[in-house]
């Protein structure tokens, strides 16, 4: 006989799951300073950064079908496999790096400035990555649902729009970490992902009102908006490895897990948030709502990331 856990029970394993995993992007984000040096670690971070919308689009092949033919307990058995190997790899391969001596390049720097958590900075630059995830965690989780609703798009078009911007952030996530490695302009790039993606949001919420206010003109909107939701998803998208390398560069490489671990804090936040809050939006401002909330958001990121040096 199949034994059905109660629901009490089911969110309890996976809240427990999920701390237990919280710490895989500040340790990995620390592992990385660990081993490379200032004109990689961007490159190195930014690659690792693609693992989410990798595991994302993987996860999203694989497990509906699989959840389909053999039931729940077939998928959360591949998460449980998974993680599993993940487990193996880390046991293998993420361990300290040599601690050499002056002459060593691999040597783990040390900060003398203050700690992560009484950090202006850091905080501005957690802060900044947070709000940044705002807009980006609309598209992923409502985009989908306004290319259907609002513009009629067909399953397959939804989908192939998806993949587009899945795509082009894991491209130009791994194309900003080895440009900002060879000019160091982090803190530039930042800034100017946070202007673009703001008005990238900001020109779809207005023609989303305009095909609104002329139903005429809806349907020769409807590309053009398409288009644009795809361009400010990978804009909003793009920055996560340059951000993440700058976050922990300012903390240290000693102390990166603890300022990684408070950017990611903020980024839990606005993966709880924003699917709340989207459908509160939508009763009240509609589609045209959601994007230039989410283009001022991103409006916001951009002074509160700090200026190049």
């Amino acid at each position: 006989m199949t034994y059905v856990p109660g629901v009490a029970m089911l969110a309890a394993c996976l809240l427990v799951a999920g701390l237990l995993g919280g710490s895989v992007n500040g340790s990995s984000g620390r592992a990385i300073m660990a081993w490379f040096h200032e004109g990689e670690r961007g490159f190195a971070m930014s690659i690792r950064q693609t693992a989410v919308p990798l595991g994302g689009g993987l996860g999203a092949l694989v497990l509906p079908s699989l959840a389909s033919v053999h039931g729940f307990a077939a998928v959360f058995g591949l998460l449980a496999a998974m993680n599993a190997v993940s487990a193996l790899f880390a046991w293998r391969w993420l361990h300290q790096p040599p601690e050499l001596d002056n002459a060593g390049s691999m040597a783990m720097a040390k900060s003398g400035g203050p700690a992560p958590l009484r950090n202006v900075d850091v905080w501005r630059i957690a802060t900044a990555i947070g709000l940044l995830c705002f807009p980006q965690v609309a598209v992923l989780t409502f985009a989908s649902v306004f290319l259907h609703d609002f513009a009629g798009m067909a399953t397959l078009t939804i989908s192939a729009s998806l993949a587009a911007v899945q795509t082009g952030a894991m491209v130009m996530r791994v194309w900003s970490g080895r440009y900002t490695d060879r000019h160091g302009n982090r803190r530039s790039f930042l800034r100017l992902c946070g202007v673009t993606s703001a008005f990238g949001f900001a020109a779809v919420g207005l023609l989303v009102l305009a095909a609104g206010a002329t139903p005429d003109a809806h349907a020769a909107l409807i590309p053009a908006i398409a288009v644009l939701l795809v361009l400010a998803g990978i804009s909003v998208s793009a920055w996560h490895g340059v951000a993440y390398t700058e976050l922990a560069t300012l903390a240290g490489a000693s102390r990166a897990g603890t300022a990684l671990g408070l950017a990611n804090s903020f980024v839990f936040i606005a993966f709880f948030v924003v699917p709340t809050a989207i459908p509160a939006l939508l009763l009240v401002w509609s589609w045209p709502g959601v994007w230039l909330v989410g283009a001022l958001c991103a409006m916001i990121a951009w002074p509160i990331f700090l200026r190049p040096n």
